[in-house]
């Protein structure tokens, strides 16, 4: 059924991959651009990582090197698409900005645990980045990742931007919250609440980089039609909107994953596929022309699995 959503897949020659010093140098460049070192090892800042018990964590109680590096290979891939001219790019850096949000959150401690944030947020990473290597070295991704891939390159930035966004969150976050909550987790209301507590917060830092992505879309694309202009404001409200729309679907199909994974390797197999399908068709949706946010509004963000999906076991 979606091989017929492969919508412009790009039929390019495997391009070599940034190697590890690659990855370091460009860290390195980013920390001179700023002026300053992504992370201050010395900072400790206090928090509620442990069931609501104030103890010292912050910047000190996870590896912060992780992370780093995480921004690194964002960093040196982002150099490589702009040096291609690929649009590609677009998402890339929007996301790699939004990374260095949220590692800026975990340093400052605003997480109640930033531990599992860390290791949520670099599995998460993972699997885009795995995805757009892939296609950079001339194999298939998933479906959802290659019809965003595959889009055509004139579509506007704004649009590559939100048809990477919805293949990463439709898609991927499912996967990533079921790398690191176990099963046995998923069954702890406490744990769990704590879990979509600072989910929340993550999604607190991306709304609050909404305006400022939204001036970066507009300094490489244009102003846009007075129409796009009239709409900026409503745009940056619905893009907040979607963002809680998308988590509460999000965690709805992490924990039929959850459901399936007790089944079995086939049983995960099976709701996986579904999951990639639905995110599938939505990515492609995205493709139509018009108002693109204002759509979504009306249509919403995110998928949803079967409620017969992964049926506890």
């Amino acid at each position: 059924m979606l091989h017929s959503l492969s919508i412009g897949r790009r039929a390019a020659e495997p391009r070599r991959l940034p190697s590890q010093a690659a990855y370091a140098w460009a860290l390195a460049r980013l920390t001179y651009t700023t002026g300053k070192p992504l992370f201050d090892h010395r900072r400790a800042t206090a928090s509620r990582c442990d069931y609501g018990v104030p103890v010292v964590c912050g910047a000190v109680s996870h590896n912060v090197r992780v992370i780093e590096e995480l921004i690194g290979r964002m960093a040196a891939l982002l150099e490589s698409l702009r040096a291609a001219g690929d649009p590609r790019q677009y998402f890339h850096a929007t996301y790699q900005r939004t990374t260095i949000a949220v590692a800026e959150e975990l340093e400052r401690g605003g997480f109640a645990d930033p531990e599992w944030v860390e290791r949520w947020d670099v599995a998460f990473a993972g699997l885009y980045l795995d995805a757009l290597e892939a296609a950079l070295a001339g194999r298939e991704p998933a479906r959802p990742w290659a019809i965003a891939f595959g889009a055509p390159a004139g579509l506007p930035a704004l649009r590559h931007v939100l048809l990477g966004m919805n293949a990463h969150i439709n898609y991927d976050l499912p996967q990533a919250l079921v790398a690191v909550i176990t099963d046995g987790q998923f069954d702890d209301p406490v744990l769990l609440e704590r879990r979509e507590a600072d989910h929340r917060a993550i999604d607190t830092v991306l709304a609050s980089r909404v305006a400022a992505e939204d001036d970066e879309l507009t300094a490489i694309s244009g102003p846009g039609s007075l129409l796009d202009r009239l709409l900026r404001p409503f745009n940056r409200l619905g893009t907040q909107r979607f963002l809680r729309e998308a988590r509460e679907k999000v965690w709805a199909n992490a924990i039929a994953l959850s459901r399936a994974r007790r089944q079995g390797p086939d049983a995960y197999r099976n709701v996986l596929a579904q999951l990639e399908e639905l995110s599938a068709v939505k990515v492609a949706a995205l493709m139509a022309p018009g108002p693109v946010l204002l759509k979504l509004a009306a249509t919403g963000f995110g998928v949803r699995l079967p409620e017969s999906s992964g049926p506890a076991g």
